[in-house]
């Protein structure tokens, strides 16, 4: 991906690549998207594919694979154990992390299971910059407490700071004087930080929580799996990675850790995962577990030909040019979106376009599931299934109250090599149009509430009639249109 200027003077991303194969797309009429989204339960995870036009739900497992990962998936070792493609895929992260131990999963969250089925136990207490829902599904429920510690800026959606998701070292310090040091058995970073707009963490402040961390005896893990974006901004942002290759920064920023895990969903144009380790005595700790969770110790639950795309893909992940993509993509939509008054979080992070959905609906209040709101409505304007990222995301306390997130966005994911940029323009009209009919949008509340991840399985209907008004003012606007 590069940037191009048109003659005219507009800059635009240029897509990098050419298509040769293709997936035919439909887009239903307005009406009839209404009535989907009201079968789905309001919940964009509950919508069929096939009543879909965009799908900006995730980048995770959706990006699209390279000829050359295609044709690696065909020499594929097919044997239990000792396969020749599990080492080839164990050398390829060693090469790139330096890490002497690999333990695979069938995918990222696979791999958190382990880590928290090793580490945490009931009291314990894991700082980190931001929680990723599963992840602090796996430690709660192991009856451990997560504290984020991210700077005060990356709680601003509109702030201008460059690492949103860098951790606040005094925060750090004096969670571990207060905690003990002996109560936490491991710090998380998540390079970038999901849900508050895959904002980045820069290489100094990883380097700063290292030195805390491995002066007290604490083990630093990272959560690699939007690692590809994050690669990009520190390149971009970070002064002193500006004359540094990819592989250089990616080497310097393993450096720091004890443990890397990963979602090869995202982090390697792949369908797996697996977590990386530096010594033997943790790499022990956690082989069992994947035996008895996963599969055997030469796929854990990744098929072989999984394995073999992934190892293309981490070559790919380091390539200047396409670890460029995404965030350029997403940079324009934001860019597109500030000129036409659509609140969104700056500056233009990874994984993709986050929308404010508490300013972009500032008569919803965050129990009214302004987010989730926004995302059935973006499906009702254009057949886009984006994300809800906020209240909706969050899990009730044990006594049953309800926390507000910090932030309330509607996610709109760009898979990498999947979109075209008329696409990409199509669904920032459509985002546009709604900012302009905003009041119509009411809020959602639940009628099937699961206990745990509530946002994937939950059911919700609306507040009031709004999704038939905002269909009819559609119907009106693009009467020849669907």
């Amino acid at each position: 991906m590069a940037q191009v200027q048109f003659f005219s003077g507009e800059s635009v991303p240029l897509e990098m690549h050419k298509v040769r194969v293709v997936q035919k797309l439909s887009l239903l009429p307005v009406w009839e998207r209404q009535k989907r989204i009201a079968e789905a339960g309001n919940n964009t995870f509950l919508l069929k594919n096939r009543d879909i036009f965009l799908d900006m739900l995730t980048d995770s497992g959706v990006n699209a694979m390279s000829d050359r990962q295609m044709a690696a998936m065909m020499i594929a070792d097919d044997s239990y154990a000792g396969s020749e493609t599990f080492f080839r895929l164990e050398q390829k992260l060693h090469e790139i992390f330096g890490m002497d131990y690999f333990l695979p999963t069938h995918q990222g969250r696979a791999a958190e299971n382990i880590l928290a089925e090793t580490y945490v136990r009931p009291g314990t207490v894991i700082p980190m910059n931001f929680h990723f829902t599963t992840t602090k599904a796996h430690i709660t429920r192991l009856g451990g407490r997560v504290e984020e510690l991210i700077i005060d800026e990356g709680l601003i959606t509109s702030h201008s700071h460059p690492f949103k998701g860098n951790v606040d070292l005094n925060k750090l310090r004096e969670c571990i004087e207060r905690n003990g040091a002996e109560n936490i058995p491991f710090i998380r970073i998540e390079a970038g930080t999901n849900l508050i707009g895959g904002q980045p963490i820069s290489l100094e402040n990883i380097e700063a929580v290292s030195k805390i961390a491995h002066e007290l005896g604490i083990i630093l893990l990272m959560d690699a799996s939007l690692l590809q974006d994050n690669l990009f901004f520190m390149h971009e942002r970070e002064p002193r990675c500006k004359g540094m290759s990819i592989r250089q920064i990616t080497r310097a920023v393993a450096d720091q850790f004890d443990i890397i895990y990963f979602s090869a969903r995202k982090f390697g144009f792949g369908r797996g995962g697996g977590i990386c380790i530096r010594n033997r005595k943790d790499y022990e700790k956690m082989r069992e577990l994947v035996t008895v969770f996963e599969g055997f110790l030469t796929y854990g639950g990744m098929s072989v030909r999984e394995m073999e795309a992934i190892t293309v893909g981490l070559d790919e992940t380091m390539d200047e040019q396409i670890v460029a993509q995404g965030p350029q993509f997403i940079e324009f939509m934001v860019n597109e979106f500030i000129k036409n008054g659509v609140p969104v979080v700056t500056p233009a992070g990874g994984l993709g376009c986050h929308v404010n959905a508490r300013e972009f609906l500032p008569h919803l209040n965050s129990h009214d599931y302004p987010a989730a709101a926004l995302a059935c409505a973006a499906y009702i304007a254009g057949g886009i299934r984006g994300m809800e990222r906020g209240t909706l995301s969050e899990q009730r306390e044990p006594d049953g109250t309800e926390p507000a997130a910090a932030v309330e966005l509607l996610r709109l994911a760009v898979p990498r090599r999947v979109f075209t940029l008329s696409q990409i323009k199509y669904a920032i009209d459509r985002i546009v149009w709604l900012h302009r009919h905003r009041e119509l949008i009411g809020g959602l509340r639940f009628i099937e509430e699961p206990r745990v991840l509530r946002f994937f399985f939950g059911k919700l209907e609306p507040t009031s009639d709004w999704q038939l008004r905002l269909a009819e003012q559609y119907d009106k606007d693009f009467p020849n249109s669907l």
